[in-house]
């Protein structure tokens, strides 16, 4: 037999059909909806359709989820109450603001069990991607497709080109998957991994823990790439045994020994083929308005004058957005406020790398702590991870997207900076006018003790990060 990709069994595993044009219909084992589903609904209500599999169907209440109080506006009350009232109309679960599993959608789908290797996860949100580092075949939709998966449980797709990046050695102190992730998309671009489905694989990424593999596999698609991918392993089973919705007894058992055989064959072929040392990874940020706009903390702004034509007014753009000079060294821009959180970062393994750097300490601007989903919060709270963000002024909120896409009523303002475990530093992506710095949990940690963009790793010195 040809060997194969673990994309060609994944992909194999779903695929219905293919029509000649090569698009196949997929079946979907787990549809993911939040509030911004809401027309897709209505689309198949006007059609006077029914939801095809509830069962496979579950909502997650987490863009306009409030973070601290009841919702802030009637507008963002609407549009929760409209999730919630699609979810019982017809028969689905709801993770709403009352469920105590309730969180960001990326967060508790692997929390819950729900997310499990060798299945097709979709869900109307471009993050989907961080699903697969469970080994999921695992990708956004838009809301066309949302409607059509509510109605059929399938959707159309064309098999993307197999990606393979090789992370090489061992990352050095104060360097994680954040790192990692902003180190490929700035040496490959934006547009490095488009048409692609990127496998993650080498010794590095079998050496990181579940959180950090979502934390990876979720910023696959600012590269560009379809979705991403990690081999299922022990580090995988460890993570999900025990989990709500995963497998148990017997069934446990078979489960495992299926999704021992979805890694790549030895010899499987890949359109292409990158290898990263990660010995040469340092704590990166983003300076400009796209997340391959990343350095390492310790360089400098570039200069337009220096670049490629073709790359200077993008690069002239974006700092004239961001109000940065050319030269300018990184670690002295200063910054305004702080946010950990989102589907990338707010974890309990990334809570507790910030407060690593945090403890004992006071920020010196304000900021935010969103943890992941209620439970992430609990956990953090038992282990005294809310103690520490409070005693070092900053706010520690509920779950939910947060600052992130600034839709529940967290936002920058206008003209100020903000360091952030977000995904994406677009413009107005926190807010009208806001400028954005992405970066690790320990960085941003970094950040808020010392007012500027700082290199972490001599704030960890003497002191255990996880």
């Amino acid at each position: 037999m040809t060997a194969r990709t673990m994309l060609d069994k994944l992909w194999d595993g779903s695929e219905i059909l293919r029509r000649e044009d090569g698009a196949s219909l997929m079946w979907v084992d787990r549809h993911l909806v939040h509030e911004g589903s809401h027309h897709a609904f209505a689309k198949i209500t006007e059609r006077g359709l029914t939801v095809a599999e509830p069962g496979l169907t579950y909502g997650v209440v987490d863009h306009y989820a409030p973070t601290a109080g009841g919702p802030g506006s009637p507008a963002i009350a609407r549009m929760i109450e409209t999730l919630e009232r699609n979810a019982k109309a017809h028969g689905i679960t709801c993770f709403g603001l009352d469920d105590p599993r309730q969180g960001i959608v990326h967060v508790i789908g692997p929390e819950q069990g729900l997310t499990l290797p060798g299945l097709m996860i979709n869900c109307g949100d471009s993050h989907t991607s961080t699903h697969g580092a469970f080994g999921a075949l695992a990708f956004g939709i838009g809301a066309t497709e949302v409607a059509h998966v509510l109605a059929t449980q399938t959707v159309w797709q064309k098999k993307p080109a197999a990606m393979r990046i090789t992370v090489t050695g061992r990352l050095g102190p104060g360097v994680g998957a954040k790192d990692l992730a902003l180190a490929w998309i700035a040496r490959l671009g934006a547009d490095g991994a488009r048409g692609h489905a990127i496998e993650y694989a080498g010794a590095t990424v079998q050496s990181l823990s579940m959180e950090a593999r979502m934390t990876l596999c979720n910023l696959s698609i600012e590269g560009g790439a379809r979705f991403g991918m990690i081999a299922p392993d022990d580090v995988t089973f460890d993570y999900l045994k025990g989990r709500p919705f995963a497998p148990s007894g017997d069934d446990w058992d078979r489960a495992v020994d299926a999704w021992s055989a979805l890694p790549s064959d030895a010899d499987a072929r890949f359109s292409r083929d990158i290898t990263i040392d990660a010995a040469e990874i340092a704590p990166i940020v983003t300076w400009g308005t796209s997340p391959e706009d990343a350095l390492p903390v310790t360089a400098t702004v570039p200069d337009p004058g220096r670049a490629p034509a073709e790359a200077a007014a993008r690069i002239r753009a974006a700092l004239d957005y961001m109000g940065l000079s050319p030269g300018q060294r990184i670690s002295d821009i200063a910054i305004d406020q702080v946010f950990i959180g989102s589907c990338t970062n707010a974890r309990i393994e990334d809570l507790r790398a910030a407060a690593a750097v945090l403890a004992g300490r006071r920020a010196k601007v304000p900021g935010l702590v969103s943890p992941g989903s209620r439970q992430v919060k609990a956990q953090a709270e038992a282990e005294g991870l809310d103690r520490i963000f409070t005693e070092a002024g900053l706010d520690w909120v509920g779950a939910g997207c947060s600052m992130c896409v600034a839709m529940n009523g967290d936002t920058v303002a206008p003209g100020k900076r903000c360091a952030s475990t977000t995904n994406r530093n677009f413009r107005g992506r926190q807010g009208r006018d806001s400028r954005t710095h992405l970066m690790s949990p320990a960085m941003v940690a970094a950040a808020a003790v010392t007012g500027h963009l700082t290199d972490v790793r001599p704030l960890l010195e003497g002191r255990a990060a996880s």
